[in-house]
């Protein structure tokens, strides 16, 4: 019925009980669930998930925040692409929250590495997941000049505003929404939510972080992102099973590798 398009399965505090998080998501319904890889380092382990349960696929990439990793190239995340299970690329973008007394132009380094992200998305026509903080109108001015209109994907985890969110689209991706969307201070992202279409919306958990109302302050899982699913209902107001059925239908629509 559901599907969580963002999850960080390879944290230890999901990875060590597999088995249980797996019982819950088809206890909650949840079918699938897409295991995002954040460095070079961990993509061995968040494969292995992919390849060993049927209901869990993966992507390659490196995360804007971290620093100190190997450095992907372009031939990395191509040829880790081609591997079966292996549904996109990212998670990738920029991320300006924590400078730590550096400049915008100090991050540099982290312009060069989401471009090579894209380079590689258009070799291999593979989705991206955008990950975009306090850096919205580099994200935007990134992915038009070195993606030329020929990249498509999904701004996961979305936190930012009406105006970028139609930016987003604009440039044919999708938004995704966390459990942030329930959080009683989320007003102006529910705005949001209400004005992306149903047919650009996906949902995810980006577990084990931000779980959602009732669940809030503990770890996140995958289950949980059908609470995402319940209040994106309410705020479009349509039936839930409605609302399942089009993030389901945009995830394989997105993710054409990714089919139950």
């Amino acid at each position: 019925m559901f599907v969580d398009s963002h999850c960080h399965l390879s944290d230890p505090s999901l990875l060590n009980r597999i088995g249980d998080v797996r019982a819950a998501m088809a206890e909650h319904h949840v079918d699938r669930a897409l295991c995002i890889c954040t460095t070079l380092e961990e993509f061995n382990t968040v494969h292995g998930l992919a390849l060993s349960h049927g209901d869990l696929w993966c992507t390659v990439g490196v995360h804007p925040d971290n620093e100190g990793v190997q450095e992907p190239t372009v031939d990395d995340l191509v040829s880790r692409s081609a591997l079966p299970r292996v549904v996109a690329l990212g998670e990738t973008g920029l991320d300006y929250y924590r400078l730590n007394g550096r400049s915008v132009a100090d991050m540099a380094w982290q312009r060069e590495r989401f471009a090579r992200h894209i380079q590689a998305a258009l070799q291999t026509g593979l989705p991206l997941v955008v990950h975009t903080r306090s850096a919205s109108e580099d994200t935007l001015a990134v992915l038009r000049h070195e993606g030329q209109g020929q990249v498509r994907g999904v701004f996961h985890c979305f936190t930012e505003t009406k105006a970028v969110a139609a930016a987003a689209l604009d440039l044919g991706f999708d938004i995704s929404f966390s459990g942030i969307l329930t959080f009683r201070n989320a007003e102006d992202l529910r705005d949001v939510a209400r004005m992306v279409p149903l047919e650009r919306c996906l949902i995810e958990t980006d577990s084990p972080y931000l779980a959602p109302m009732p669940h809030r302050g503990k770890p996140n899982q995958p289950a949980w992102v059908s609470h995402v699913g319940l209040k994106l209902a309410e705020l479009k107001g349509l039936p839930v099973e409605q609302v399942a059925a089009a993030t389901t239908a945009n995830f394989e629509r997105l993710f054409t590798r990714a089919q139950a």
